[in-house]
């Protein structure tokens, strides 16, 4: 007896892919596995034609492809690759996004967090914004970091190991709590 499961579009995150270097494969068929929207530059999309994956949208001012059929573009003009692809995502009503990339720069995400829920995958981390009085179950010993500044932070179950840098002290809930609207925070993958 098999079961069949109903995805609509943009129940499961989009994924917005500018960067393989040194990702995962098993990771990547993770986040593939609900056929997200699939949003990538130019240069990735070679790979991920060679990978066999479904675009569905190219971020190029060139129109030109060979690689895949009803493969739409994305003009980019003076924006950045990231900034064109949450811009259209949000516009379009896409609740959260996956993203994959070896450039993190925090300032191109932070104005699209209060809009969409974004998950970051660079190198080995993964990387969220959080909002105030967030928690989290996580094992002992795990290592949150934290890459925004936060005015009264607050913890309970981290412990502080160096700036910026906690543990989970023992098996269950840690929470953070902050006078921002968000932080971003990352966990090892």
């Amino acid at each position: 007896m098999s079961s069949h499961h109903v995805v609509r579009e943009k129940q499961e995150p989009a994924l917005l892919v500018l960067s393989l270097d040194n990702f995962p494969d098993e990771l990547l068929g993770q986040l593939l596995e609900w056929s997200p929207t699939v949003i990538t530059t130019q240069q990735t999309a070679e790979t991920l034609n060679a990978y066999g994956i479904k675009i569905d949208w190219i971020i190029s001012d060139d129109d030109n492809n060979s690689l895949q059929s009803d493969v739409r573009f994305m003009p980019a003009g003076n924006d950045s690759p990231t900034e064109v692809a949450l811009k259209y995502l949000v516009d379009n009503g896409y609740p959260s996004v996956n993203i994959v990339t070896n450039n993190l720069h925090l300032k191109d995400y932070e104005r699209f967090a209060v809009n969409i829920n974004l998950v970051i995958f660079n190198n080995n981390k993964k990387i969220y914004a959080v909002n105030q009085a967030f928690s989290k179950w996580k094992p002992a010993g795990e290592t949150i970091e934290l890459l925004s500044p936060a005015n009264e932070l607050h913890c309970t179950g981290l412990e502080n190991v160096s700036p910026g840098k906690y543990k989970t002290t023992a098996d269950g809930f840690f929470s953070l709590d902050f006078q921002e609207p968000h932080l971003f925070i990352a966990e090892e993958i």
